[in-house]
């Protein structure tokens, strides 16, 4: 037993060798020049290559149309920037897949157009999703509920937006509509004519069209993409600046880059059944509305994901364990069967959609910048993680925000390309938290069925012996005929008999299960904490001096309230203000609000005092060297309406782009701005296009104005002061 252990090992540890061999070795066969010494050639003709005036260069071209990539060419069209997608599908897929979009990334949407508001409009309301129901039967006895908003949730005290539940194929709809009315063009394969024969054009939105080479040089990157065309498989060549790999859990772009994943792999193996029953939905509407069924039953078990209840839109989870079953073994019949199982009757009017296997992952990419900040990686491409908490799409989006302006502040000459690389050097370690954090809310939801005898990591260790073990010299046929026998003996845990309060074993288990809820140990859906307070340490950014700012407590997998911060590289917090002007209407806005997000735009927040306002001449003075736009905003008190009659117009001019604003207290918040950002008045508040804090002072600038300003924009954009004149000479 032992010999034939150690010759499994073996076997598998020369099979991983080969695999990254032959991996490593295709991707270097599909990139070309991407050498140390094509990098140290490539930023020092910095400013030739991403402003090259050249029209058959398109300056971005974004690989993947799911959220992140569209999310990122709206952003970029929004900013200036001309940028077209390829996606290797033909037609967008209606598989419901994420669902949760966290309050960061409904802010994010506040700036395309009204696209939070459109989401808030048409997702369910919130009363019907907001708890996780656990039951032995959609039909049958409820073991325990956890509701996943609090009352804080509604007054929107924290943010100016709402969590949402809304499938991805409809937030790919909403998307899509954006970019019509950007004027982006959807076109399939075989619509486009004489391929290679004109440039390739901005605004494009390429479908069947896979990315399959990627060759660099001085001038440009050049992707290959294939299509089928008359039922032919084509080529055409595309000329870029910048490649962002948006395309996947299993993207090609990291792929052809040679760029691994560090995780931890197969954390689990599921088949996903999307399915509609209008009996069903009309059902839960009225007896047990929830987003998140867990059921428990001797026959199956499974996890039921509510999409909408009003349209009868479903996808059940339910663990696979290959090679002992295959996708065969889940049919629509059988599927069908599985589901009347789980809810606890028949429903005349089911319809299975679609059925798709899946893998889960807890993964981020060794790097997400290569080839000399030419090819980038975001969302899924970068990360996988967990589905625990709606990480894995929120993440992407957060990433697109981030790239935007500093892809942007590149193509338009206000900074060098080595400002991507802070994209990495800040995303990167958001990511590798947010895998953390997943895994252990992953682990949480695994609390519950261990509490009821089913021990998942007991199943997963009894299929791993299966397969690398003394099981795996059997018959498949008897492989798994053992495994289903052990799944059956698991699942009589759950009978009635010995699942209720007048067993001692039962009544013990079930009593465990009610301590989980209680004290928040199962799978939670919002986590403020880190969905508004995640910070970046070091990037584009000036950290504080002071030595007590360390590094952010670890995750606890536990919800946990946002504390509002304005230390570099937060998150700037919202708050409810009145813009002051000589009209008789007040208009409220967010202090989000305050940040364009239609241009690269730095803002800097001060209050009415004769200090800051020299702050801000010197913030507007400084930022036109560093030719990159500057707005302030004077924040004014709760109540000194009437001391601002004149306004902030006099202290300011020359400069016209600035805001004078009022706090708009609420009683649930009486706290004044400065307060709540633990600084004196006396302080400001330098924001990037991102809404991240770039830089700020507590109370005061010691010494010049101006040169500190000149200290912030060079760190902050990566430019350095006395060599600005040179740059503008060599463009």
């Amino acid at each position: 037993m032992v010999a034939l252990w150690r010759i499994s090992c073996w076997v598998m540890a020369v099979s991983r060798l080969f695999k990254r061999f032959c991996g490593l070795h295709k991707a270097n066969a599909r990139i070309q020049a991407c050498l140390p010494g094509y990098i140290h050639r490539r930023a020092l003709s910095d400013s030739k290559v991403f402003n090259n005036g050249d029209d058959t260069v398109l300056p971005v071209l974004i690989v993947g149309a799911g959220p992140v990539g569209l999310v990122l060419s709206i952003l970029l069209t929004k900013l200036g920037v001309k940028c077209s997608v390829l996606e290797k599908s033909k037609t967008f897929s209606k598989h419901p897949q994420a669902h949760f979009i966290n309050n960061r990334s409904m802010e994010v949407f506040r700036k395309l157009d009204g696209l939070s508001e459109e989401i808030q409009r048409s997702q369910p309301p919130v009363d019907l999703w907001r708890k996780f129901i656990y039951c032995t039967s959609l039909y049958g006895s409820i073991l325990g509920s956890v509701d996943h908003m609090q009352p804080q949730d509604f007054e929107q005290v924290v943010s100016p937006a709402s969590v949402a539940h809304f499938s991805q194929y409809k937030l790919i709809s909403l998307l899509l509509k954006e970019l019509e009315n950007l004027s982006f063009k959807l076109c399939m394969s075989n619509e486009l004519e004489g391929l290679n024969h004109r440039p390739f054009q901005e605004r494009q939105l390429l479908m069947g069209h896979e990315c399959v080479s990627i060759k660099a040089n001085d001038d440009f990157i050049s992707v290959t993409a294939s299509f089928l065309k008359d039922g032919k498989r084509m080529e055409r060549n595309i000329r870029c600046n910048i490649i962002v790999g948006t395309d996947g859990a299993g993207s090609t772009v990291r792929k052809l880059a040679g760029i691994d994943m560090r995780g931890k792999r197969d954390l689990q193996k599921l088949v996903s059944v999307h399915f509609s029953s209008r009996d069903l939905g009309k059902y839960l509407l009225s007896e047990r509305p929830g987003m998140l069924f867990f059921i428990f039953n001797t026959e199956a078990i499974g996890v039921l994901v509510a999409h909408d209840l009003k349209q009868g839109e479903f996808v059940l989870q339910i663990p696979f364990y290959p090679p002992q079953q295959n996708l065969e073994d889940f049919s629509p019949e059988i599927c069908e069967e599985l589901i009347f199982n789980l809810v606890g009757r028949e429903l005349s009017d089911i319809n299975v959609i679609d059925i798709k296997p899946w893998v889960m992952h807890a993964e981020v990419a060794e790097k997400f910048i290569s080839c000399g900040n030419r090819i980038i990686l975001a969302g899924d491409a970068a990360h996988r993680f967990p589905p625990a908490g709606g990480f894995g799409m929120n993440t992407g989006i957060q990433d697109s925000h981030n790239l935007a302006w500093k892809i942007a502040s590149v193509v338009k000459g206000i900074a060098p390309s080595s400002i991507l690389h802070t994209y990495e050097t800040e995303r990167r370690p958001i990511a590798i938290f947010n895998t953390e954090l997943s895994i252990q809310n992953f682990k949480a939801a695994m609390t519950v069925p261990a509490a009821l005898g089913l021990d998942p990591t007991v199943a997963n260790s009894v299929h791993q012996v299966i397969n690398e073990g003394v099981g795996s010299i059997l018959p498949s046929g008897l492989q798994r005929a053992i495994l289903d026998g052990i799944f059956t003996i698991g699942r009589a845990q759950l009978s009635e008999s010995l699942l209720n309060e007048k067993n001692p074993l039962g009544s013990s288990r079930l009593a465990n299960l009610r301590r989980i809820f209680e004290e928040g140990k199962s799978l939670q859906l919002q986590f403020p904490a880190e969905d508004l307070g995640f910070r970046y340490l070091e990037g584009a950014l000036i950290p504080d001096t002071d030595d007590a700012l360390g590094a952010p407590e670890g995750p606890t997998g536990r919800r946990r309230d946002y504390v509002p911060s304005v230390d570099p590289g937060s998150r700037l917090p919202h708050m409810n203000v009145a813009i002051l002007s000589n009209s008789s209407s007040e208009v409220t806005i967010s202090t989000l609000d305050l940040i364009s997000g239609d241009k690269i735009e730095f803002l800097l927040i001060i209050a009415p005092a004769d200090s800051s306002y020299h702050l801000a001449h010197a913030a507007f003075k400084v930022a036109e060297e560093f030719k990159v736009s500057a707005r302030v905003c004077v924040l004014w008190p709760a109540g000194s309406v009437k001391q601002v009659e004149a306004g902030s117009k006099a202290l300011l001019t020359p400069w016209e782009n600035y805001i004078d604003v009022v706090e708009v207290k609420k009683s649930s918040n009486p706290s004044s701005w400065w307060d709540l950002c633990q600084m004196t008045d006396k302080g400001a508040i330098l924001v990037r296009p991102d809404e991240h804090v770039a830089w700020r002072v507590k109370s005061g600038v010691v010494g010049d104005p101006i040169t500190e300003m000149r200290r912030v924009f060079s760190a902050t954009l990566g430019v350095k002061p006395h060599n600005r004149r040179d740059q503008e000479a060599d463009r």
